[in-house]
């Protein structure tokens, strides 16, 4: 498939900056965020929280460049216990209140002219080192957590996707637990947040059979997304309303005058990246706009699922870009196994030997360092860049 001659790539230092400057944004509003899922919090407060700090810290960067779209790449989710993912209710909708115990997934993402970041995070409510997790929550976190870092080894340019499939699988088997069946971890590109190579979870026999091979190459950018569940893991939809959207890239002429302006809205502040009805100014008028963008496939949804009830799912989700010395990983927060006590581990040697070695590229670091003087200066010394 020819590409497009001239979509700028990680090979110029100026996209790598711009990848990493809302890696590091994206990093620490989920840092904020996670400071806010404590006992008693409310889920819509947390969302419209993490939505809020994406549009201030983006809006924050290169403010002389009136043409450059920046903003949120994929709204602030919070999913708790058996609910997979998606889920971010609206003013209107029933809200969840987070208790102690709780298995919290957070999904967001930004986006800088376009380069998009992404990350997950999953918690569970009032672990600590004297409140330890144990059981199938301990078991889950672990199967989730050892499989992204898998991922994370395994993609890499002259791989396949498949190796990275049966890696995630083998993970979650080795903790009794089961990948979500049918999730993909896509390529990123400019704009694009679900490009055409991409990797996927547990696939039945019709999705391997639709499922693309393929080989990742270097200056490929991917959100490598693990969900694991303690349960079966296959996703149902229940009467839970669906607020996260896409724009597809079509025309068609809409009849009602309410899907056209909800249309065009759509266009103007998010362009082909998710966003949420919770966004727009009048949300009754959006809730009917998207009806019939639905109905001709206009827009994207991006239902909420489930997993049976009493069951527990963990996320996790980072942004890396293939660089020719090895994986640059640009999202993601550090991890605390200590808290979490399972009587399961990774025993295949192969697995083992992977997960013992060092997952972070040579550093290059000058040429890195001039490409973020040149680029901070661009963006007003809007960000601090991480050396």
């Amino acid at each position: 498939m020819a590409e497009k001659e001239d979509e700028p790539t990680p090979a110029e230092d100026i996209v790598v900056t711009k990848y990493k400057m809302a890696g590091d944004m994206v990093n620490g509003i989920l840092k904020e965020v996670i400071g806010k899922c404590v006992d008693g919090a409310s889920v819509l407060s947390i969302c419209v929280f993490g939505d809020t700090r994406l549009n201030e810290e983006t809006g924050k960067v290169f403010k002389k460049d009136k043409e450059m779209k920046k903003g949120i790449a994929f709204p602030t989710c919070v999913s708790v216990n058996n609910c997979i993912c998606h889920f971010s209710p609206l003013k209107s909708d029933p809200d969840v209140t987070i208790k102690n115990g709780d298995v919290v997934k957070i999904d967001l993402g930004a986006q800088i002219d376009g380069f998009i970041a992404v990350v997950a995070h999953t918690l569970v409510v009032g672990a600590s080192e004297s409140n330890k997790v144990t059981g199938r929550k301990a078991d889950v976190m672990m199967a989730a957590v050892n499989a992204a870092e898998i991922a994370l080894r395994m993609v890499k340019p002259g791989a396949e996707n498949y190796t990275v499939t049966d890696g995630i699988q083998r993970v979650a088997e080795a903790f009794k637990c089961k990948p979500i069946e049918g999730m993909l971890s896509h390529q990123l590109k400019k704009n694009v947040i679900d490009g055409e190579k991409a990797i996927i979870q547990n696939p039945s026999e019709n999705q391997r059979k639709d499922h693309e091979k393929c080989e990742f190459d270097v200056y490929e950018v991917y959100g490598i997304d693990v969900l694991v569940s303690s349960g079966e893991g296959k996703g149902r939809e229940m009467d839970t309303r669906t607020t996260v959207f896409k724009k597809k890239d079509i025309v068609y002429q809409l009849k009602m005058k309410a899907s056209r302006q909800f249309l065009s809205e759509t266009e103007k502040k998010f362009g082909l990246m998710p966003f949420t009805l919770r966004l727009f100014d009048e949300e009754v008028k959006a809730r009917m706009g998207v009806v019939e963008c639905v109905k001709h496939d206009l827009v994207q949804p991006f239902n909420v699922l489930y997993e049976k009830p009493g069951e527990v799912v963990a996320q996790f989700k980072f942004t890396v870009i293939l660089m020719p010395n090895g994986p640059l990983k640009i999202t993601g927060l550090p991890f605390d196994t200590d808290i979490y006590e399972t009587e399961y581990s990774v025993q295949d040697e192969d697995l083992k030997a992977l997960l013992a070695q060092s997952a972070s590229r040579k550093a290059a670091k000058k040429k890195k360092k001039r490409a973020g003087k040149a680029v901070a200066e661009q963006a007003e010394g809007g960000v601090e860049m991480e050396a």
